[in-house]
């Protein structure tokens, strides 16, 4: 039995009180699926930059340690943030605590003193970037 057959009948056939006690067993505790948007095509706004889609074969297959994912999570309001870096092959885990709110110098500055190479995803897709969303989701 897959994890998809479970989670579907959790989410499709669950019912009052036993679809409540399901879903609390949820890693994320959510009862509801939630909708993925479609997303329009924009512009890059670093310059430069190395989309992840262009990134080597060895960081897909996870073979070889190097490769890197991060993300920003905000805290309630916007008035906390935490940056997250993941290394893909070792699952290492960095987290850069931006303590005076944050804006797009002091997240890159706080990313330049701890990594120097880093693999960008495309904005707003969050698969090409799994291991970073799922620790995210555990750090949530």
């Amino acid at each position: 039995m897959s994890h998809k057959t479970i989670y579907q009948a959790i989410y499709v056939r669950g019912r009052g009180a036993l679809r409540r006690e399901l879903a609390a067993c949820l890693r994320t505790g959510r009862a509801l699926r939630r909708p993925r948007r479609e997303v329009a095509a924009h512009q890059p706004r670093i310059p430069n930059i190395v989309e992840i889609s262009e990134h080597p074969a060895e960081a897909e297959d996870r073979a070889v340690p190097g490769h890197w994912e991060g993300d920003l999570i905000l805290g309630k309001g916007n008035k906390s943030a935490i940056d997250t870096l993941v290394e893909r092959s070792t699952r290492f885990v960095m987290l850069l605590h931006l303590p005076n709110g944050y804006d797009a110098v002091q997240v890159r500055d706080r990313m330049i003193d701890t990594i120097h190479t880093l693999y960008f995803c495309d904005p707003h897709s969050p698969w090409q970037r799994g291991s970073n969303e799922n620790t995210n989701g555990l750090l949530r």
